[in-house]
């Protein structure tokens, strides 16, 4: 099979990334293996092209944002059929036994195990996934449409979740990609008024397309204190920021996986009056179905420019250099 690895990470622009044959991988008994369609380019991806995040494995097949077709089963599996179409997301297992587990929070499960980090992604032709961490996909959504929810989407929804946001209130999102443009249509479904900052003219463009009340490059040009805010960009130095321009009780979301070191926060201006600073570690597999449901139901249409599998080095930098409106998607197979 085709597949893109990165055996030594690099700045992207370099050229880390190879194209290689590999074997197709047989799936154990528990697992699906699943024939790759699409997947969706993540900003974590870059983070393990360029080394913020360490490799785990040599080499390592990025992606998680999966849409595929369940090609073989192993002797264990029943949810699924061949042929089903199944999404593949971050949390690739989890150890069911830890008290996160039991607690209903496995996103912090210490054992927990990530596709495209520990186990390889879905930047290939066929990937395998445990079965019981694998969503059904309905027929709301075709295959590139679909695969940003997978990452984007879920962990947009569970930031969401986390910002405390009150009814009707004002949300801000710091940084507009990938994820936060999906997060802005649950948003504003949900009756929030939103206010986007972004240093680009395209993303402020969008936003307002979608619905964003505002969108400007600065958040001391906010027209108003936030009820709540996510910050999606992976930039430590908004954090202060952005917590002085929340209102009383305010709440602050950080949606990546990593973030620049934070300066000192002066107590008075950031956290007094009661306003939170809270933090999203990965995502858990009822926030996945949870946010499926909700995207069918308000009929979300993420955003998608589609690349060949081939050229996930250039998906990739352009993700980075914010070239991209929406979602980066890879065409691995058409069906």
């Amino acid at each position: 099979m085709r597949a893109v690895v990165v055996t030594k990470q690099a700045p992207v622009e370099s050229g880390p990334l190879e194209v290689v044959e590999l074997p197709v991988p047989r799936p154990e008994p528990d697992e699906l293996l699943v024939r790759v369609l699409y997947c969706g380019v993540c900003r974590t991806d870059l983070h393990i092209v360029e080394g913020d995040l360490p490799l785990r494995r040599t080499p390592t097949i990025p992606g998680h944002q999966v849409v595929g077709v369940v090609e073989d089963a192993g002797a264990q599996c029943r949810r699924f059929h061949l042929g089903d179409r199944v999404g593949i997301a971050w949390l690739r297992w989890t150890c069911g036994e830890c008290k996160f587990c039991r607690r209903e929070r496995e996103n912090l499960c210490p054992r927990a195990r990530f596709t495209g980090y520990d186990a390889p992604g879905g930047f290939a032709e066929y990937t395998v996934v445990p079965e019981a961490f694998a969503y059904p996909l309905g027929e709301a959504f075709d295959a590139p449409h679909a695969a940003p929810l997978l990452c984007a989407g879920i962990i947009g929804f569970r930031a969401l979740k986390r910002a405390n946001v009150p009814s009707g209130g004002r949300l801000g999102l710091i940084g507009f990609g990938s994820s936060a443009h999906i997060t802005l249509q649950v948003a504003l479904a949900r009756g929030y008024r939103c206010y986007v900052i972004s240093r680009g003219e395209a993303h402020q463009k969008l936003a307002r397309r979608l619905g964003a009340i505002w969108a400007g490059r600065r958040l001391e040009a906010l027209p108003y204190p936030l009820d709540a805010a996510i910050l999606f960009a992976p930039v430590g130095d908004l954090v202060p920021a952005t917590m002085r321009v929340l209102d009383r009780g305010g709440t602050l979301s950080i949606a990546g996986i990593h973030l620049t070191d934070i300066p000192s926060l002066r107590y008075s201006e950031t956290l007094f009056f009661e306003r939170d600073l809270r933090s999203v570690t990965a995502n858990t597999r009822q926030d996945g179905l949870q946010l499926l449901s909700e995207a069918a139901r308000i009929g979300l249409q993420p955003e998608v420019e589609i690349y060949p599998l081939e050229e996930a080095g250039r998906a990739l930098e352009d993700l980075k250099h914010s070239r991209i409106s929406g979602t980066a998607v890879l065409r691995v197979a058409e069906r």
